[in-house]
């Protein structure tokens, strides 16, 4: 008698504008997540793939979605944009394989080098992107500059 603990298998897609609400119910369940009022609602988010339509990226297990990335590019550098995993789901592989669908994506479009932003609070995250080959930029500062002061940033408690 067989008693392994047979795993559920995800599976990683391109992410679609129906995927909102499973995507927004991820965000919401990471704690220290930040989201902005407007970008990331449905109707920003939306905005967002119509201009990135293969990019951006889900991981769906048993019809709920574990994990997501938005991605896209501007003809010349790619970025990731809330790059996560359930938390229960991490470890086994959610987040490479889907930075590797984002990275085949880029580069069949095109694009030559891919950057993200870490909080540097994010320990899990830092240590992620360490673990899978990624160089932290130690040779410059990174700049905001506010152009909707109603676009308000709110992290997850």
């Amino acid at each position: 008698m067989d008693t392994r603990e047979e795993k559920t298998v995800y599976t990683i897609r391109t992410m679609a504008i129906e995927d909102y609400e499973g995507v927004y119910g991820l965000w919401m369940s990471i704690k220290g997540f930040a989201m902005r009022s407007i970008d990331d609602s449905k109707e920003g988010v939306a905005r967002f793939l119509l201009r990135n339509p293969d990019t951006s990226v889900v991981a769906v297990e048993d019809g709920r979605i574990i994990g997501a990335i938005l991605c896209g590019h501007d003809g010349r550098r790619g970025c990731l944009y809330h790059v996560c995993v359930r938390q229960e789901c991490r470890m086994r592989g959610v987040g490479k394989a889907m930075v590797v669908y984002c990275m085949e994506k880029l580069k069949a479009e095109q694009i030559s080098k891919v950057s993200l932003i870490a909080f540097t609070a994010n320990d899990v995250g830092n240590a992620f992107w360490r673990r899978i080959g990624w160089t932290k930029r130690e040779d410059l500062n990174y700049y905001d500059f506010v152009l909707n002061t109603e676009n308000i940033t709110a992290f997850n408690k």
